[in-house]
């Protein structure tokens, strides 16, 4: 009788222990998802202030609207103020943007062009106006708009002049149907709501549409005074029935529960108040507490099953042992595994540093490669020319040789005005001689240091002289179509030569047995580049024009290439940022090859 009395009585005990646990954990879990949600809205709340905060400053700061301020009787300058207002409401996608002078009257607006603009009216009532000028600084403010009646966000900063002195304010709305919008609900069965109230307790935001713009402050709270009147014009404003109810036990100091009695009942919930950044705001969540009682009730559940549970210990406990000790030789043989799973990770790990120090060295190395084989190129061409440059200077040299033979007789028979002459000749000689070899030798070097500004004419002016140089360019009419202005680029002189003299060897090469030979340079702008075309009038290209570019491909014979320079001449182009490429004309017979480098203003 005594063992059925107090098996009762534990039973009793349990269940009891339970309801109450059930009642603290489900308000708990009611609690901590309010307060997830409270934090998610006011995160999403600051974002979006800190979004628009700096954007009055940065206006503020545009000289036009000083100008507007000073001279508000000049159409022309009011004109260009509303248009810079349009402007500015479409870069930052706000409602309205207007700007006040320092009685508060609107000036311009980007709504001056409609009805309802707010041109001409004077809101030197709205705190965002005169917290601006009183702090002399940003001022935010949130109400229904006079003139629209549509809830937005204000955002204000005072314009100044050049001396500081304070002439008005600008100010932006910014439409808050947003934040309403991206109110999700938890993912949960439980119900919850979001409010988002002023300073007098109006809910201004709402995911309830019938609880937009009631009194919130309960039956003991003060109705709200005329400042929430002026903020929500034509709103009643009217209290909703609300009653604080005694705080379940476990719950933080910010938490509470509600009933909001509505078409004659009641809802409980849990109400969550948390204090929004930078305004007045206040926001609620609220869950319904219902879940509660399906916790309570699970905890019912749980406690007799554990009561029922504690009957079976005995074999409970005899499988435990059992099942720790299994547990214990798995555990050790775990820890084996992972010890050599590490050593084998650790030997990967070294592998995979060395294979990484490997393919750095890789890439330095074909840097380096690539480096030597453009300079390769570079020599090739110049061998390639060595006949041509041999030809280009037998002639100064003979007649050089003629010229002194003579100043010799001339000598002879005391004709000095006739050796001055001669000798002045030579000197013209040598002069040209110079100039050609210095050509070669400048292209011959190697490039010095990155790529810098530099100007795109003295390049092309050097490659024409080293291909005009050669014997089979004679009877080409090579057309340099020079601006006269500088073609400021950039790149690398001694590289764009490189590319140039690639090109205009091409040409003169596709140009043999052409009875009107013509090779045609000239430089345009295009889209912020420098556009370099080389075009000639010869047989064309005879194949895909992306394959011209693989390494060495080429139409010409051995000895006049191997297949490398417009390779070459790419991997240049691209590495100074720009772009080669070739194609037949469209208007004509013959190819063209253009290149684009990045055009500069100035040299620096």
């Amino acid at each position: 009788m005594f063992f059925r009395f107090g098996a009762v009585l534990v039973f009793v005990v349990v269940l009891l222990t339970a309801w109450i646990l059930g009642g603290w954990v489900g308000y708990r879990q009611v609690e901590q998802e309010s307060l997830v949600e409270s934090f998610r809205y006011r995160q999403l709340v600051a974002n979006e202030l800190n979004r628009y905060l700096p954007i009055p400053e940065l206006m503020a700061e545009h000289p036009l609207l000083a100008t507007a301020l000073s001279m508000p009787d000049n159409t022309g300058v009011i004109l260009q103020a509303n248009e810079q207002m349009q402007r500015m409401a479409t870069i930052v996608g706000s409602s309205d943007v207007y700007l006040m002078d320092m009685s508060g009257l609107t000036i311009a607006a980007n709504n001056y062009q409609q009805a309802d603009s707010f041109v001409g009216r004077n809101f030197s009532f709205r705190p965002y106006f005169y917290e601006a000028i009183k702090r002399n600084g940003s001022a935010i403010y949130f109400a229904l708009g006079s003139t629209s009646g549509v809830r937005g966000l204000y955002f204000s900063h005072p314009v100044h002049d050049g001396r500081g002195q304070m002439l008005g304010v600008v100010a932006v709305k910014v439409l808050v149907h947003e934040l309403e919008s991206q109110w999700v609900r938890p993912a949960s069965r439980r119900e919850a709501e979001m409010l988002v109230l002023d300073a007098a307790g109006v809910s201004f935001l709402s995911s309830q549409p019938r609880w937009l713009y009631r009194d919130f402050t309960g039956s003991d709270g003060p109705a709200p005074g005329e400042a929430s009147r002026r903020r929500y014009p034509e709103r009643d404003l009217e209290p909703v029935q609300l009653d604080y109810l005694d705080k379940p036990w476990g719950l933080s100091s910010s938490s509470g529960t509600v009933r909001i009695g509505e078409n004659g009942g009641g809802h409980e919930y849990l109400s969550v108040r948390t204090p929004l950044p930078r305004m007045d705001w206040t926001l609620q969540i609220m869950v319904s507490t219902q879940s509660v009682i399906w916790t309570r009730l699970g905890f019912l559940l749980g406690g007799m099953a554990l009561y029922f549970g504690v009957l079976l210990t005995w074999l409970y406990l005899r499988e435990r042992y059992r099942r720790e000790a299994e547990l214990a030789l798995r555990g050790e043989q775990l820890e084996l595994n992972v010890a050599e799973r590490t050593a084998d990770l650790e030997r990967s790990n070294q592998m995979l540093v060395e294979e990484i120090q490997q393919r750095e060295q890789a890439q330095t190395d074909l840097r380096e490669t690539q480096q030597e084989l453009i300079q390769a190129a570079k020599l090739a061409v110049l061998g390639q020319m060595s006949a041509g440059l041999n030809h280009e200077m037998s002639q100064p040299l003979t007649a050089i040789q003629t010229y002194a033979r003579n100043s010799r007789r001339f000598l002879q028979k005391g004709a000095s005005d006739m050796v001055d002459a001669n000798l002045a000749e030579i000197v013209l000689l040598c002069d040209k001689i110079a100039e050609l070899t210095r050509q070669f030798k400048v292209f011959a070097r190697k490039s010095e240091g990155p790529p810098s500004i530099v100007d795109l004419r003295p390049a092309v002016d050097a490659s024409v002289k080293i291909i005009a140089a050669q014997k089979n360019s004679g009877d080409i009419d090579i057309q340099w179509l020079r601006p006269a202005q500088p073609t400021w680029c950039h790149g690398d002189q001694i590289r764009i030569e490189q590319v140039l003299v690639n090109l205009l060897a091409n040409a003169v090469h596709a140009l043999e047995g052409c009875s009107q030979p013509v090779i045609t340079i000239d430089v345009a702008e295009h889209q912020g580049y420098w556009l370099c075309r080389v075009r000639d009038n010869g047989r064309g290209l005879p194949t895909n024009t992306e394959q011209l570019f693989e390494p060495f491909y080429t139409t010409k014979p051995v000895k006049q290439g191997l297949g490398l320079g417009l390779s070459i001449s790419r991997q240049i182009v691209d590495a100074l940022g720009g772009r080669l490429s070739g194609r037949n004309r469209s208007d004509g017979d013959g190819a063209e090859f253009e290149f684009t480098l990045k055009k500069r203003d100035t040299q620096v």
